[in-house]
């Protein structure tokens, strides 16, 4: 049964699948996948912020820190002495399977902060446990249809998050966590914070554009498109590219203050474009 499986498999790898096919498919999938983690961030974090809202106080956290990561706090971004951003657990675990590395955001200062932090710590540790869980269940497969442990110490497979802080003033934030799963194909992951931390909410495209937010981003995202160097990189509609922007839209905000809206790789261009990016000028 298992060489009938193995040449069956071996049967299956090799039929080629047409490059534009197997964007769209890809995209499909991460498209739906994003659209469902994002709106399910948002619909959680505008319900704890209404909590944080109405009963907010100050919390100073406690942090379980590294020598290293203790060093590092040092030096974190304060902002107008509301909050601040830094990082609250950095590590490395590596075993004959995987190497997992983690930078992980935290926020103090206040109620906003610590359901923000919460959440994150709650994402991350999910994400840790998926990747996990995928190189496993890889490594099965793999060893199932004739690999060797030889041959797989020799792949790097990876379980990583990491941070970025966008920009910040005295009262806001915009920051991204990145993770991403590194074994035969890449599997990547963004998720995008945007945080009023006087008025205790998180900012939104309508917050920054006014109440045509949709019609200026539309607008500019195709225009952006239409002077780009290779305009045949995007998507048509008809192919499931790019149609309009909503509420579940990722962006971050600039130093410019702009917001700059995101869409994840194989969404409204082809792969080679990886994650793609438009600057709404204000």
């Amino acid at each position: 049964m298992m060489n009938e499986f193995r040449t069956a498999k071996e049967a299956y790898d090799q039929t080629p699948i047409p490059q534009e096919l197997n964007e769209r498919v890809q995209a499909g999938i991460r498209q739906g996948s994003e659209a469902y983690r994002s709106a399910h961030r948002r619909v959680a974090l505008r319900r704890t912020l209404t909590t944080a809202a109405a009963c907010f106080v100050v919390v100073v956290g406690t942090l379980n820190l590294s020598p290293t990561v203790a060093a590092a706090a040092a030096d974190v971004p304060v902002l107008g002495g509301l909050f601040q951003i830094l990082t609250v657990r950095s590590y490395e675990d590596t075993n004959d399977d995987r190497t997992v590395e983690v930078e992980q955001p935290g926020l103090e200062g206040g109620a906003l902060a610590q359901q923000v932090s919460q959440e994150i710590q709650e994402r991350v540790d999910a994400k840790i446990a998926e990747g996990e869980k995928i190189i496993a269940d890889y490594k099965e497969a793999f060893l199932a249809t004739g690999g060797t442990e030889e041959q797989w110490a020799e792949k790097d497979n990876t379980v990583s998050v990491t941070y970025d802080i966008k920009s910040q003033t005295d009262t806001t934030v915009s920051f991204v966590v990145d993770s991403y799963v590194s074994i035969a194909s890449a599997y990547q992951e963004q998720v995008y914070y945007n945080l009023d931390l006087a008025a205790n909410r998180e900012i939104t495209l309508a917050d920054l554009l006014g109440e045509n937010w949709v019609e200026i981003c539309n607008e500019s995202i195709r225009t952006q498109m239409a002077e780009s160097e290779d305009p045949s990189v995007f998507f048509s509609e008809d192919m499931g590219g790019f149609t309009t922007v909503d509420e579940t839209t990722s962006f971050y905000i600039n130093e410019a203050g702009n917001p700059v809206v995101v869409f994840p790789k194989y969404t409204v261009a082809i792969g080679a474009m990886g994650n793609v990016e438009f600057e709404i000028a204000k």
